[in-house]
């Protein structure tokens, strides 16, 4: 039976930690192989713009899914989802494990992402049903800190792992956590309410169609791609976003919420999440080109020296949660991608021979940036929408950090081609984007809060 006002402690804990775990590991190997990126590169015969595809194809797979599956959690469980998902997504490792080609890479990857979007899909509905409503705030502080934590932390474990053995390792450890995690949800999870609403199937097939495309297409812009077939392929995009949206203001539950986008307070948070998380991605993919190709220093080494990031993030997430509801998001964010913006407008002065020391403090300070913005971002996504829309608040949520992911790694490799350096230039971009957001952030402060 679904609890009504979240789960008694332990069983609490137990169904967190379970939770977390998943969404870790997924949320890891969006950035476990950034390290990897010019080794994996070498090794299978690619250009660096060519290596970004294992990145994007993941994140690709990803953000076409996460709002049918997000929709189909409300009718089916969010319960059922998160475990196909992590299944899933565990057995597609043993594919990029075994992968000899980048195009068997990218296609073992692919399946990962369909599989991590079950679990990123739900995540944050799964929330609701673990935590009563007036610890509501923590929990979501918790999934705020896994993300970006994990998200930031993978240079560090890909150093760690490296250390021992190739690339490929890099994806044979999800195997035996992500049997381990499966194993805790099928006991610890709770079930939640189901709608008895019908599974749009059309608008699902059209969400995957106008997702896929346009980031397909995004991606071979960024590889340096001008062709008709690009065009046509974002074209045929941006004609089925049409009928999508269309079919969407018709429903009264909507696939893609465009009824949450009408909340202003809701809208604005999304767009300052594609924001930061396009800045972080321009630097996390650009960083260990820099550091690598352009000062010299090992895969080890780079993994070290990106490591202050995740340390300083997890230093600002909580002490940003315990400032949710004393301070406005607005001024918490904007201040949050504000040190983001300064990180990142260092990183792209840096000495053409900087000591180590140089290098730490530019990363640590966009670490406590991008900390001190997220669990208040997130809070505000989630909240600001009816409970009754929780699954697509959360699908929501993940759709924009995936969007501002892949926006970020386009970027980074569209540049790193054009500008034809180790991607120091890119850095720029990266903070304009960080202050877009920052901007977005303290626009908030002028528009109310949705009644309950």
């Amino acid at each position: 039976m679904t609890p009504v006002d979240g789960l008694p402690w332990p069983a609490r804990g137990h169904a967190m930690a379970v939770l977390l775990l998943g969404l870790a590991l997924t949320v890891l190997d969006a950035t476990l192989i950034n390290v990897a990126l010019p080794s994996i590169a070498a090794d299978l015969g690619a250009s660096p713009s060519q290596a970004v595809m294992v990145i994007n194809a993941y994140q690709i797979a990803v953000v076409s899914l996460l709002l049918p599956l997000a929709t189909l959690g409300d009718r089916v469980g969010y319960r059922r989802i998160y475990r196909i998902g992590l299944a899933l997504f565990t057995v597609a490792s043993v594919g990029c494990v075994l992968a000899t080609s980048l195009d068997q890479l990218v296609a073992a990857r692919a399946l990962q992402g369909f599989g991590a979007a079950g679990v990123m899909s739900v995540a944050s509905a799964q929330v609701r049903m673990i935590f009563p409503e007036r610890r509501l705030a923590r929990g979501l502080a918790l999934v705020s800190m896994t993300v970006a934590a994990t998200a930031t932390a993978g240079p560090t474990v890909a150093a760690a792992i490296l250390l021992v053995g190739p690339w490929q390792w890099l994806f044979l450890i999800n195997v035996p956590i992500g049997l381990v995690a499966l194993a805790g949800a099928m006991r610890a999870l709770p079930a939640s309410l189901k709608s008895d609403a019908p599974f749009d199937l059309p608008s699902a097939l059209l969400s995957v169609l106008t997702f896929g495309l346009l980031f397909t297409g995004i991606d071979l812009i960024g590889h340096r791609k001008f062709q008709l077939s690009t065009a046509l392929i974002i074209g045929a995009g941006l004609l089925i976003a049409v009928v999508f949206v269309r079919r969407q203001n018709r429903l009264a539950l909507p696939l893609l919420p465009v009824d949450l986008l009408r909340i202003p307070l809701f809208a604005l948070s999304i767009a300052t999440s594609i924001c930061s998380f396009s800045a972080q991605t321009i630097a996390f993919v650009s960083l260990p080109f820099l550091l690598q190709h352009g000062l010299g220093r090992t895969p080890v080494e780079t993994g070290l020296l990106m490591t202050p990031w995740p340390l300083a993030l997890m230093f600002s997430v909580p002490v940003a949660a315990r400032l949710i509801g004393r301070y406005p998001a607005g001024m918490l964010g904007c201040i949050g991608l504000g040190g983001v913006a300064l990180g990142l407008l260092a990183l792209a002065t840096l000495p053409a021979d900087p000591h180590t020391f140089d290098i730490v403090w530019r990363v640590a300070l966009c670490g406590l940036g991008f900390g001190f913005f997220q669990a208040p971002n997130n809070h505000t996504i989630l909240t600001s929408a009816p409970p009754r829309r929780s699954g697509g608040a959360s699908g929501m949520l993940g759709t924009a950090r995936l969007t501002g992911q892949t926006i970020g790694a386009t970027i980074a490799a569209l540049g790193m081609g054009l500008l034809a350096g180790p991607g120091q230039t890119v850095m720029w971009i990266g903070a304009a984007i960080a202050t877009l957001g920052a901007l977005l952030s303290i626009a908030r402060l002028r528009v109310p809060r949705p009644a309950a």
